[in-house]
Parts: structure tokens; sequence; C-alpha cells
């Protein structure tokens, strides 16, 4: 009965305008990788959906993109959420998911299992909205790439060990591949697939 009601709140009060506002912080975020943004609409989805991430759900989701969930946040009350707020239909498939949302500390799985898209429609991929529990003060690692006029730093923590390697294995499917938003509450910073993260020695 909790999430039933729960679902009900927490959405954008005022849908329209802000959704564009989250939409335009994305297009921003991917263009300039590695960018820190700040979600302004005050929206309260079920823990452990975060802010940002929720926010995010917000705009981009609909009744045309099925969403794929963690464990955690699939045992939540983010699926009554989204199905209340957006109409996304839930899939337990990685590849039919548009957008694929992880809850922090959970397990990183090879990125190939996502949809990447095909050569002639590489946008038909999945975008990774991950949660960490803090977007500066971890391992920095250095970005490159379109977008970045030469060296983005970044430093979040909580990023499982594989994940340069499941990076990397990401950008050889160019033009295909997966995009990720790494969120932490209100905050999150985007890594398209253009983009080459190295480690960072300290």
């Amino acid at each position: 009965m909790g999430f039933k009601t729960d679902a009900l709140t927490g959405g954008f009060a005022e849908p329209v305008f802000h959704a564009q506002s989250v939409f335009k912080m994305l297009m921003d975020g991917m263009a300039r990788p590695g960018t820190i943004q700040t979600v302004q609409p005050d929206v309260a989805p079920p823990a452990p959906l975060g802010i940002a991430a929720g926010a995010i759900a917000l705009t981009l989701c609909d009744h045309d993109t099925p969403v794929w969930l963690s464990q955690g946040l699939t045992k939540s009350g983010a699926p009554e959420w989204l199905g209340f707020h957006v109409g996304a239909p839930l899939t337990t498939e990685k590849a039919e998911a548009r957008f694929a949302f992880t809850e922090a500390g959970a397990a990183l799985c090879p990125f190939g299992l996502f949809a990447s898209g095909t050569q002639e429609y590489p946008d038909r991929s999945t975008t990774l909205i991950m949660e960490l529990s803090e977007l500066e003060g971890g391992r920095r690692m250095a970005l490159i790439g379109p977008g970045i006029q030469s060296v983005a730093d970044i430093a979040p923590v909580g990023l499982p060990e594989t994940f340069l390697r499941l990076w990397t294995e990401n950008r050889a499917l160019f033009p295909r591949g997966i995009d990720i938003v790494l969120t932490s509450a209100a905050r999150f910073l985007c890594l398209p697939r253009t983009t080459k993260i190295t480690a960072t020695e300290i």
C-alpha cells in the first residue's frame, strides 16, 4: 500500500517546464563530458532512486521506452513510481532497454548485455544511469574526446573496479555502444561513448 501511495507523489511540479530544463542539462552534459550538472527541479523519487536519476527518468522515459532496473530498484517503490509518472514499460531483458538504472553499490554487468545499436542506427542503444555515493573525491580519471578541450578530470566515488575495462570494450564498438550518466543525489555527469577514459596516477 505504501508503494502505491508514494508512487503518486514526488514528480515534477511543472512537468513540461521542468522536463525541458533537465533535458537541456543532459544535452549540455553530453556535449561537455565530465561536467557536473545539478538538477534544479525538486523531485522525490523513492529510494534508492536518486534525485537526479529520478529527474532524468521523468524527462527521458515514456510509454515507448522500455526500462531496465537493477535488483535493488526493482524491489523498491521505483517500478510503481515510474509507471505512474511516465508509463514506461519495465523489461527484465537488458538488450531491450532504452534506459537502464542502477542503485549505488549495485554490481556492474558487462555493458555488451545492453543494446548497443546497429551500424545504421547507433542511437538505438541503451543509456545507463548509474547512481554513485559521490561524484567527487574518488579515484581520479582523465577524459579525452569530443567536447573536451584538452583533458577533463573526474573522480567519482563507488565505481566498480571493472568499470574502465568495460568502458574500453564499449568504446571499441563505436559508433555502436552505450552512453552512461553517473548520478549522485541531485548531481550528474555524462559519459558519451565517444569519450576515452583512463586512470590517473595519484
